[in-house]
């Protein structure tokens, strides 16, 4: 089972070196769901010779996007994709909360033979069996997801049933509030074929700042006790 976690620092990126972790998803912005992250931290985590899929998200919030924002999406995959990263994530929904089929298959044409992974837009499309089979037929390599909930606490049920019909057909990835009072409970039930989670805690930065923010912080030993939980 592979493990991939969350980054969006420079700090994660260290500590995914130090644990050995199979891969990563990089992005910025994890107060917002995460963003596309910046030219050189994609850099970076290159010259680290990690395993690096980049989110491609433009902004925060739904995932129905403008024609501007797809050319955006598309050059950012471009961009990626002459970096020399392993995969890029990806996701968009049409009004009617079905996949945008058509603008998946255009970021695909972009990656050309990069991995694709659909993110959590896939929770908030409408009948999620036609969504895997849309993806699927997209050439889609694997679905991050927490059920078609806001937690995988109250999604296990729906998880457990994506990995039936997937039927290796397409890797079924859980994420989204992966802790250590859940963790043993998405191994037993679901048994998916990844596990992703950031491993972060709250804590502000520059308190004395007027500027001052509350981020969402990697925490080195909350993902080390994930990561032993999961490999045993």
């Amino acid at each position: 089972m592979k493990i991939e976690l969350c980054v969006a620092s420079i700090e994660a990126l260290q500590i995914v070196k130090d644990l050995s972790i199979d891969r990563i998803e990089l992005c910025q912005n994890l107060e917002q769901g995460g963003m596309t992250p910046s030219h050189g931290l994609i850099e970076m985590a290159l010259l680290n010779e990690i395993e690096t899929h980049v989110l491609i998200r433009p902004r925060a919030a739904g995932f129905t996007y403008s024609e501007d924002e797809i050319q955006l999406m598309l050059n950012d995959i471009k961009d990626c994709r002459e970096l020399g990263v392993k995969g890029v994530v990806i996701g968009a929904l049409n009004i009617n909360k079905t996949i945008d089929r058509d603008a998946m298959l255009r970021m695909k044409d972009v990656a050309k033979d990069l991995e694709i992974t659909c993110h959590r837009a896939f929770d908030d499309s409408f009948d999620w069996k036609n969504s895997m089979d849309v993806l699927i037929e997209a050439g889609v390599n694997r679905i991050l997801s927490s059920g078609l909930s806001s937690s995988v606490e109250l999604g296990l049920p729906i998880l457990a049933e994506m990995m039936k019909y997937a039927k290796s057909r397409i890797e079924i990835m859980v994420g989204g509030g992966v802790n250590l009072g859940n963790i043993q409970r998405i191994l037993l039930d679901v048994q998916p074929d990844a596990i992703h989670f950031s491993g972060t805690s709250k804590i502000i930065i520059d308190e004395n700042s007027y500027f001052s923010e509350t981020l969402l912080q990697i925490d080195k030993s909350k993902v080390e006790k994930l990561i032993h939980s999961i490999r045993g």
